[in-house]
């Protein structure tokens, strides 16, 4: 720890710890299936339904392409993934969850989340009574602070990450924030 606070070295000792806890508490979560880590951030991304190309799981997961093949394998054996070619781009390879795999992720994602409501981290599944859900939501970070956190997370990692800085939406976002509003004019 530096001795001013707010240091680099700070900043990178609090997420390297907090994501290493994290990750231990998820594998520990997920170890009672058999998946690892990077098994669930496949699911997590394959989840939305579109279908990702194996170039941007492999970004999305923090995988070599190799091992990210072999990580693809093994759960198209376990009839969670299919793997098909573009139909966009007959030289790409695109990866969906199969029906088994949807309902693995529903299942697998309501206990991360219950994991994660223990720490106070995010809301469980909202119960469908709310008191119980106002009694949930006492107990927890606030949500929007959560929110806060995840926001914080996502503009630093878009100023790290060159890709996702070198994207036209993400300059115009950047510069729309960037940019002072206008003051108002004197008439003198």
């Amino acid at each position: 720890m530096s001795d001013v606070p707010g240091a680099p070295a700070d900043l990178l000792r609090s997420l390297t710890r907090a994501e290493r806890l994290l990750s231990r508490r998820l594998g520990a979560v997920l170890a009672d299936d058999a998946l690892t880590i990077e098994a669930w951030r496949v699911l997590c991304l394959l989840a939305d339904g579109q279908g990702h190309p194996m170039s941007e799981v492999s970004a999305e997961a923090s995988l070599p392409p190799g091992t990210l093949t072999k990580l693809v394998d093994q759960l198209v054996d376990r009839n969670l993934v299919f793997r098909r070619t573009d139909p966009m781009d007959r030289r790409r390879i695109r990866a969906y969850l199969t029906a088994r795999g949807r309902r693995e992720y529903a299942r697998l994602d309501e206990r991360v989340r219950a994991s994660l409501a223990e720490l106070g981290i995010a809301p469980a599944v909202e119960p469908a009574d709310p008191a119980a859900t106002e009694d949930l939501l006492a107990t927890q970070l606030d949500v929007p602070q959560t929110n806060g956190l995840i926001k914080a997370l996502d503009d630093l990692i878009d100023r790290l990450d060159p890709a996702r800085r070198a994207t036209p939406a993400t300059r115009l976002a950047a510069a729309t924030l960037l940019t002072p509003a206008p003051s108002p004019t004197r008439a003198y």
